[in-house]
């Protein structure tokens, strides 16, 4: 008796008919009109207030503003390398924090985290630069720490807990202490789960420096309003956008594609595979054991 091999993806819905191939070809035809068209309007709109003029973009052939710009992106990639490696080790902390056995320490890892998600980053970097009279860039750093490190403290805490069971059982029937088992046993597992929602909130917080404008940090937005609000080249507000914003977006897109690239080599690296708790020979303990 042979067995006919049924399509993986037929398994979740039905092969599209002919009239329904025919349906999404006459929608994907009609959406790339309607996205081509709404794309003429825009670009109509801004030749027709005059956005292409020379003048509007004449600052970006001068080498001040040239050195300007590149100032502004380099505090804002100083301001986020500083904030993304201290989110992190907060996020750790604080994770470690909430998932510990004593009650006290989990009351209060858990009133903080729940404290910084709620509060807005701006409230928060505001009161530390005019409140506690702290420079423009701890100011800033500070901010963006204290928020997306309570938030990644729930995102460690919740691929921790989403190892299964089994694993973290039998880590501590072979004797292993509890930072033995979440070192070699659960984070393994738990990183590649972890590491596509830990890159979103980096993005988050690097779209965020742009906030350090509202206390004169100088960065890449601030650089940007510069130039823009500069009444010798008939305020370029367009241009200036159409400028940073791909730089913007080239950053984060840049971000995303290196967590694709960490999360492959992950798979492919035996080593990110989780210690193998099976059964041990008589007579030996486990790294850790008491």
């Amino acid at each position: 008796m042979t067995a006919h091999s049924t399509p993986s993806a037929s398994v979740l819905y039905d092969i599209p008919g002919p009239l329904t191939r025919k349906r999404h070809r006459l929608y994907g035809i009609v959406s790339t009109v309607v996205i081509l068209a709404l794309i003429g309007w825009v670009i109509h709109l801004l030749f027709d207030t005059d956005q292409f003029t020379g003048a509007k973009w004449a600052p970006f052939e001068y080498k001040g503003i040239q050195e300007l710009l590149l100032r502004g992106l380099g505090n804002t990639l100083k301001a986020f390398a500083y904030a993304a490696v201290l989110s992190l080790a907060l996020g750790a902390v604080l994770a470690v924090g909430r998932l510990s056995e004593h009650r006290s320490v989990r009351w209060v890892a858990t009133v903080l985290v729940e404290f910084f998600r709620a509060m807005p980053v701006l409230v928060m970097i505001f009161f530390v630069f005019v409140a506690l009279k702290v420079q423009p860039l701890p100011a800033l750093v500070t901010g963006l720490t204290l928020y997306n490190g309570s938030v990644l403290a729930e995102v460690f805490r919740t691929g921790i807990n989403s190892v299964e069971r089994g694993q973290r059982e039998a880590a501590y029937a072979l004797g292993m202490r509890k930072t033995h088992v979440t070192t070699y046993v659960l984070a393994p597992q738990a990183v590649r789960a972890m590491l596509p929602t830990i890159i979103s909130q980096l993005v988050v917080a690097l779209k965020d420096t742009s906030l350090g404008y509202l206390i004169t940090y100088e960065e890449f937005l601030h650089a940007g309003k510069l130039i823009a609000s500069n009444l010798d080249y008939d305020l370029p507000f367009i241009p200036v956008v159409m400028v940073i914003s791909p730089i913007y977006i080239g950053m984060c897109m840049l971000l995303s594609w290196f967590a694709t690239w960490v999360a492959r080599r992950q798979r492919r690296n035996p080593k990110t595979e989780a210690v193998d708790v099976g059964p041990a020979q008589p007579g030996t303990l486990m790294p850790g054991a008491r």
